[in-house]
């Protein structure tokens, strides 16, 4: 037992690598403002698409959402940071990261989105374009408000998802939390700071797992 605590909970070693993984912690962060803006913005362009008369359009957004929720993200970061130099393309690890994660959130952030739009009833759009809004400004003033309203504790709950993923970037040597824990684990051959960098995220992302909750809670009340 007590070389397992010594192992996994060494608190000399974790008070030695806490700088280290607080640097971590910021690169995370920085990340994060990175493919959160991203993916929503993503996300929201094609719930856009989704709903274009164009079906050529529509079936080609389909196939792209399918596509990138099925290729692990984990996957398509390699390709794009290990693959594309073959073709001549070489990336920074910072373009690599947030190109991957463009590809794979905005496809989850969409179908959030178009479900959202879609629970907004159509006399909605109807009431909105009697009274002059073109179709655009009926999207962006009426219906899209409702519908975010409507998948708000999806849209949390996907963009913990996403801050949690962002530990793959240490694939590629990007310094987040995830690669600074292990750096810190090899230097130490401990693995006491992979357990504070968990420790760190839990920390963090608690308070919202419970926001979750208490939205889900507040949304199913309505």
């Amino acid at each position: 037992m007590e070389q397992i605590l010594d192992q996994f909970l060494n608190f000399e070693i974790m008070q030695k690598v806490w700088p280290l993984l607080l640097r971590g912690l910021g690169t995370t962060a920085y990340l994060c403002a990175l493919v959160i803006p991203l993916g929503v913005a993503g996300g929201l362009l094609v719930a856009i698409l989704s709903l274009s008369k164009h079906r050529a359009v529509v079936w080609a957004t389909i196939a792209l959402v399918d596509l990138f929720r099925a290729a692990p993200p984990l996957v398509l970061l390699i390709l794009l940071y290990s693959g594309l130099p073959f073709a001549g393309i070489r990336l920074t690890p910072t373009v690599a990261v947030c190109l991957a994660f463009f590809c794979n959130t905005s496809s989850y952030y969409g179908e959030i989105y178009r479900a959202g739009i879609e629970s907004v009833g159509q006399g909605q759009w109807e009431a909105a374009r009697s009274t002059g809004l073109s179709g655009l400004q009926t999207l962006t003033y009426v219906v899209l408000p409702q519908a975010v309203r409507n998948v708000l504790p999806d849209l949390v709950s996907n963009t913990i998802e996403v801050v949690k993923l962002t530990s793959i970037a240490s694939v590629v040597s990007f310094p987040e939390l995830l690669y600074s824990a292990d750096m810190a684990r090899s230097l130490t051959f401990n693995s006491s700071p992979v357990v504070l960098a968990a420790i760190i995220y839990v920390a963090i992302l608690w308070p919202f797992v419970r926001l979750v909750s208490r939205l889900e809670r507040r949304v199913a009340a309505h």
